[in-house]
């Protein structure tokens, strides 16, 4: 499936700074950036690196002096998607990850799967498989949490939501991945450009891995799971910051966009046929 997507970021600077920026889409074995273009208006000191244990394209930003600045990524991306027969995955032991993958098993500075261990397994102990685990989460927390934009800021951790019962995708994606660490399944933060997401935006979700493959899970159940384009993913929001600011700078406009390219045909898929199907978006491993 190849999708169209933009980004648009406007700032003001008080005073020279420096932004790193997560906004390029992912370049992996499933998941190919036909053409892109970035460029900053007006011209300023900018480079490219690749985090190694993800496969995260980040941009850092020298402002300099100047007081304003307009950022604009266009992307094609042509992505994969799998759709996978969850009773056919067999459980994935810890004995059994890799290296990489235990640092998906442990708490993170928004995800503190210790502190929810026993609300995890009073709630979701009883199911049999990891992917069963793992639904039960995503309709619990779709029907316990509101999905209520303001209500949280960057500061917000699972426990946070857990209390205050409100929050964003974002939130939505820590409180998966601490329920899910809690029961011993490796689960990571996923950002993606998502088709037909209103409002538009970058959007966050989850992935955990079972057997041996990343399958990805939204609590909002706002976005296609077969209709994301990859960005960025870690342990939590920490490692996929849309935009990370050291400095003086203050957000004036954001506006994100995904359309289907010409001559593509989508077909959702069907929302109660995930609970005996499971999406991975293949991807880096780590």
């Amino acid at each position: 499936m190849i999708f169209n997507v933009t980004c648009e970021l406007e700032y003001t600077v008080s005073f020279p700074s420096t932004l790193i920026l997560s906004l390029h889409a992912q370049r992996d074995s499933a998941q190919t950036v036909v053409e892109e273009r970035f460029v900053i208006e007006p011209r300023v000191q900018f480079s490219e690196f690749v985090a190694e244990n993800t496969g995260n394209r980040f941009v850092r930003v020298q402002t300099g002096r100047r007081k304003h600045i307009a950022i604009h990524y266009s992307a094609t991306v042509d992505c994969d998607f799998q759709v996978l027969n969850a009773k056919a995955l067999p459980v994935t032991q810890v004995a059994d990850l890799t290296a990489s993958e235990l640092q998906y098993l442990f708490p993170s500075r928004y995800c503190q799967s210790d502190r929810l261990a026993r609300l995890a397994w009073d709630l979701f102990g009883k199911y049999e498989t990891p992917h069963e685990k793992v639904v039960a989460i995503t309709e619990w927390i779709h029907a316990n949490v509101e999905y209520c934009r303001g209500s949280t800021d960057s500061g917000t951790s699972a426990y946070d939501t857990v209390t205050q019962r409100a929050g964003v995708c974002r939130d939505f994606a820590h409180l998966g991945i601490a329920l899910s660490r809690a029961l011993n399944i490796p689960a990571r933060y996923f950002t993606g450009y998502a088709y037909q997401l209103d409002p538009p935006d970058l959007h966050a979700c989850f992935e955990c891995l079972i057997g041996g493959r990343w399958t990805i899970f939204d609590p909002t159940r706002l976005a296609h799971l077969n209709g994301l384009v990859r960005v960025g993913t870690g342990r939590d929001a920490a490692d996929a910051a849309v935009a990370s600011i050291f400095g003086g700078v203050r957000l004036e406009r954001m506006a994100v966009d995904c359309q289907l390219a010409p001559r593509q045909e989508f077909t959702p898929l069907a929302r109660k046929s995930l609970k005996r199907r499971a999406v991975a978006l293949p991807g880096k491993k780590a």
